[in-house]
């Protein structure tokens, strides 16, 4: 994928995950202390991993995991620990060696193959399943929803992903956000409705949705056929 408004978007989130909030992101993604706006966050996403995982095979040995936009390793690892072989690729090196650095001396069941670079080009595919937790919610809905094709491609079997349900309490809370110290606000996302995103997406068919509503974490997960 290569528009003027995704290289853009991409560029700015490079910038903000790999240098100006990677020790935020270590932190909301580990046990340390965290103020109340992260521990929503923490609370929400951790419910949201869980859910995207709930989803695939309770075996997972054998099968091949891509995680578009793996972050600090976190469904990667437990995807290994349930036997997958992961590939795991994000645009931040901050991030991704972070996520290396965890799980080094795990006991996981499967592998886990870390790469940094663009979650549209991991190098391979005929992957089983591909997962985009919350890596396609900063981008406009032409953009996101040619994510989704481009993933689903990558897949033999399921794309899991999720994007921002735009609704009256989200844009409350994005308002809000702004009154908060900048090392608390996630870089901006883009809200769709559950409508819009159907709507673009209608050459896919929906096999399970669920909503994720934690302070200010709200997420919707989709998991659509290949």
């Amino acid at each position: 994928m290569s528009t003027a408004t995704y290289l853009k978007r991409r560029d700015e989130l490079e910038t903000y995950f790999d240098r100006t909030a990677a020790q935020a992101w270590e932190r909301l993604t580990s046990d340390a202390p965290v103020s109340g706006v992260r521990a929503t966050v923490r609370a929400g996403r951790d419910a949201m991993r869980e859910t995207l995982l709930s989803w695939l095979p309770t075996d997972l040995t054998g099968k091949r995991i891509f995680d578009a936009g793996c972050g600090t390793g976190q469904l990667a690892i437990d995807a290994a620990r349930l036997g997958a072989e992961v590939v795991a690729v994000d645009l931040s090196k901050t991030l991704v060696e972070l996520a290396a650095e965890r799980a080094a001396g795990l006991d996981l069941k499967g592998s886990i193959d870390f790469r940094v670079g663009d979650m549209f080009d991991p190098g391979e595919a005929d992957f089983d399943h591909v997962v985009a937790m919350d890596s396609l919610i900063h981008y406009r809905l032409d953009d996101f929803a040619d994510g989704v094709r481009r993933l689903a491609a990558l897949a033999n079997r399921t794309v899991l992903f999720t994007f921002a349900p735009r609704t009256p309490a989200l844009a409350l809370m994005h308002t809000a956000g702004k009154l908060f110290p900048r090392g608390d606000r996630s870089p901006a996302i883009c809200p769709h409705t559950a409508k819009e995103v159907g709507d673009q997406l209608t050459d896919r068919r929906l096999l399970r949705s669920k909503k994720i509503n934690s302070g200010f974490y709200i997420s919707q997960g989709l998991e659509m056929a290949a």
